[in-house]
């Protein structure tokens, strides 16, 4: 990148929507994009789970915004910020799901090829809740969207972006995620707990089932049971 050609600018948010504050990441970036427009250097990508996938894009950024849930061991809903090569260190050294460490590994591939990106800075709020299946944002991480927001842009504007607000927010349609999962959809749309149990289904887990003492054990019995193919 030559002195006069602007940065090329990756903001993204990962997490799972499914898994309640997991989600924060994504309706961070969903909401940045719904209300502000970029110059054409900026890209902003909901990048939920897709870990490895994510590479290609992150290879060619110069400058990367996270935002995600990160388990900081902070108060539940603070917000904290963490630059350069500290990011990969906090997305796996206390990771709330998964994808965490599919992303910190994305960010260490991208290094090892040579082309990681120079300036990286990671958004991230302490979950109040996760083991909620279908359950959205609680009010103390959704009530951090907007300042995540404005720290990203008071972080941008330090490589000469400008963001500009929308008069009219983007339609569903128009955004970034899919129209299923949109937040006011997601959170009306959701089933009562009798129909759609939120930490396990009761009428599952309460058959008596146990688990094996030795699964590997109990499979190759089965196998030999079963004869050869």
């Amino acid at each position: 990148m030559s002195a006069q050609e602007a940065p090329s600018i990756l903001v993204l948010g990962i997490g799972n929507l499914l898994w309640a504050d997991e989600g924060f990441g994504v309706r961070a970036v969903e909401h940045m994009h719904r209300h502000y427009a970029f110059p054409d250097n900026v890209r902003l990508i909901d990048g939920g789970t897709q870990g490895i996938y994510l590479v290609q894009q992150i290879r060619e950024a110069d400058v990367l915004v996270v935002f995600d849930a990160v388990d900081y061991g902070l108060k539940p809903g603070t917000m904290k910020r963490v630059e350069g090569d500290e990011v990969p260190k906090f997305l796996g050294a206390k990771k709330v799901s998964l994808h965490q460490t599919g992303f910190q590994e994305v960010l260490m591939m991208a290094e090892m090829m040579g082309e990681p990106p120079a300036h990286q800075l990671l958004i991230g709020v302490q979950p109040v809740e996760l083991e909620d299946y279908g359950g959205s944002l609680r009010p103390q991480v959704k009530d951090k969207i907007e300042p995540s927001i404005a720290m990203a842009l008071d972080y941008l504007a330090g490589f000469g972006v400008t963001a500009v607000r929308r008069e009219v927010p983007l339609s569903d349609i128009e955004s970034i995620g899919s129209l299923e999962m949109m937040l006011e959809r997601y959170e009306g749309e959701r089933p009562d707990a009798d129909v759609a149990p939120r930490h396990g289904d009761d009428r599952v887990l309460a058959q008596g089932f146990v688990p094996p003492e030795d699964f590997d054990a109990e499979m190759e019995a089965l196998v030999a049971k079963a004869g050869p193919a």
